[in-house]
């Protein structure tokens, strides 16, 4: 968790109506550096906060002792509200935002490059970073959806700095406008500053996982279901399913860490008795949740394993019922051919004594005809004999 935070008047005492002069680094200043130095920014306002260019601020507010007091539709007007109110909490939420907005916040509240960088390029692994006196956090948010059957991955990162949340969405998931509303709706878990925020961030991106566990469930089941129906398309869904599994995995282990690491640090920053129950609570559901989702992975390899299995049984199956096919079918040929060999023996000789040749031995025999015929059933069944020996007949 983010340092406590120092008295208003500790904190801004002598920093006059800039509170965070004294805060900002060579990094502020590479920022606001522009090679034409006629349209340099006064030093309070930042260079991408100009009102009428277009914004992915989803919602800004200010809040004191857990209560909103001002709703700023800019970025800049933020700043000047924020710096007016000493004491006051900035609670910034972007969508996608562009390089220029992102420079500007790093500009106000001296983040660092690094985690700037991060939040520009998205596609991140979560991850939980400490900057001087501010947290870098990334999440990966998941919803499953119904309609085709797949689990759909956002990423969310989060700076805490001692007077300000500044969320950045790269996706649909979470819904953050739902955890703002219950947290004003809390003013006492509110006023707790930006470490309540984090920690209603954090439950709501876990909250999150338990309709997606119940939907990968439920594929599971239907997946148990095809495999001994014998359906030819099932390998692929087992596939597909262990692909988000493995992407599910990837979301919620490092969040096991990152949550114990937040704990170890309560004594250390001094986080709120209160706080460190609810993120104690918060780190028990994730737990349970990874385990659910190796589980899951466990039970896809087995089912998989099963799967090929039963394949090759059925293709030992079809193998064997085309051998038996086969072997029949030669049993046929073999019929065919060792009759078609006996009947070739009469024909043979029949052709032979049906020439038309006048000088041919035999022809004017008296005993030709049936030496014929005698010949012609000697062949025969002596051929017949031979393939019924060769149980071919």
């Amino acid at each position: 968790m983010s340092e406590r935070r120092p008295s208003p008047a500790s904190k801004h005492s002598g920093n006059g109506k800039n509170g965070r002069s004294g805060r900002r680094s060579v990094w502020r200043r590479a920022l606001t550096t522009e090679p034409d130095t006629a349209e340099l920014p006064q030093p309070q306002s930042p260079p991408s906060a100009d009102p009428s260019e277009p914004q992915s601020v989803v919602e800004a507010a200010l809040y004191r002792d857990g209560v909103r007091v001002s709703t700023p539709a800019t970025l800049a007007e933020t700043y000047r509200e924020l710096r007016d109110q000493p004491s006051g909490m900035a609670w910034i939420g972007l969508a996608r935002p562009t390089s220029d907005e992102l420079l500007s916040l790093a500009s106000e509240f001296d983040l660092h490059p690094l985690a700037v960088e991060d939040a520009m390029e998205a596609h991140q692994r979560p991850k939980l970073e400490r900057y001087g006196d501010t947290l870098f956090v990334v999440l990966r948010a998941a919803r499953y959806l119904d309609a085709p059957e797949e689990v759909d991955f956002a990423e969310l990162h989060v700076f805490v700095g001692p007077d300000f949340v500044i969320t950045v969405r790269h996706g649909a998931a979470p819904d953050l406008s739902a955890v703002r509303r219950r947290m004003e709706d809390s003013p006492d878990l509110l006023k707790l500053g930006p470490e309540a925020v984090l920690y209603a961030i954090l439950d709501a991106v876990v909250d999150g996982y338990a309709p997606v566990v119940s939907g990968v469930q439920n594929d599971i089941d239907e997946i148990e279901t095809e495999v001994f129906r014998g359906d030819p398309e099932v390998s692929r869904r087992i596939y597909e399913l262990s692909r988000e599994m493995v992407e599910f995995q990837r979301a919620t282990r490092p969040l096991v860490g990152m949550l114990h690491g937040l704990m170890a640090g309560f004594t250390k920053y001094e986080t709120d008795e209160e706080l460190q129950r609810y993120l104690r609570d918060v780190a028990d559901h994730v737990t349970h949740i990874s385990e659910r989702v190796d589980g899951f992975r466990q039970a896809l390899t087995e089912i998989l394993t099963v799967n090929a299995t039963l394949v090759t049984q059925q293709q030992n199956a079809e193998m064997r019922a085309l051998a038996e096919a086969g072997f029949e079918q030669n049993e046929e040929i073999k019929k065919i051919s060792s009759w078609a060999a006996i009947l070739f023996a009469p024909t043979l000789v029949g052709t032979i004594y049906g020439m038309n040749f006048r000088e041919m031995p035999e022809l004017h025999w008296v005993w030709g005809y049936p030496f014929a015929i005698v010949l012609m059933a000697i062949v025969c069944t002596s051929l017949y004999f031979i393939f019924k020996r060769k149980d071919w007949l």
